[in-house]
């Protein structure tokens, strides 16, 4: 198995990537909705925004290095008998799905920033408020947080989608070269 991407497909460094943000971003999403209803006196008052956090700014970290790698790393080509619009369009759902994460996990780490405080990654480190102490910060980023994370969750489903339509109806390649890294030329 190759590390990096060609023009025929994903390695296995994009692909890894590609899932673990997936998982992160349903986990993220579902733990989010979750939690929120949570009261002062259940177990998991502190816990689940904990682990919210944490996972969250891993997240970010995880689309700094895929952003650094897509830049530095051949992408494929687009399938020869994909039409314009729908290579536009992925283009288009890839950049937006890429700026939607970024938006998401920069506003919800503003939001338990906004009293200066740090934010704890699993206790392993601490990120640092960046903006200090600005009263109202929370509740602008917490506006931003909840409408970035539902449009992120509502494209994805449109990607996943899009996927399935090019595997189950097109019977193209789009959904097996995100499953299975290119092989090594030899």
């Amino acid at each position: 198995m190759q590390m990096s991407n060609t023009s025929a497909g994903y390695g296995l460094l994009a692909i890894v990537i590609h899932w673990v943000a997936a998982v992160a971003v349903i986990g993220l999403f579902a733990l989010g909705f979750w939690m929120v209803d949570l009261s002062y006196y259940d177990d998991w008052y502190r816990r689940a925004p904990d682990i919210h956090r944490s996972i969250g700014a891993l997240l970010f970290g995880l689309m700094a290095l895929r952003l650094f790698w897509r830049i530095f790393s051949a992408s494929p080509k687009p399938i020869a008998g994909h039409k314009r619009w729908e290579t536009l369009s992925a283009h288009a759902a890839h950049a937006l799905l890429y700026f939607l994460i970024f938006v998401a996990t920069v506003s919800g780490f503003l939001i338990s920033t906004a009293d200066g405080s740090s934010v704890s990654v699993f206790g392993w480190f601490d990120v640092p408020s960046v903006t200090g102490q600005i009263k109202g910060l929370e509740d602008i980023a917490g506006v931003v947080h909840y409408w970035s994370t539902w449009a992120l969750v509502a494209l994805a489903a449109v990607h996943a989608l899009g996927a399935l339509k090019h595997h189950l109806v097109d019977r193209d390649e789009t959904l097996r070269r995100i499953l299975v890294p290119v092989r090594r030329n030899k």
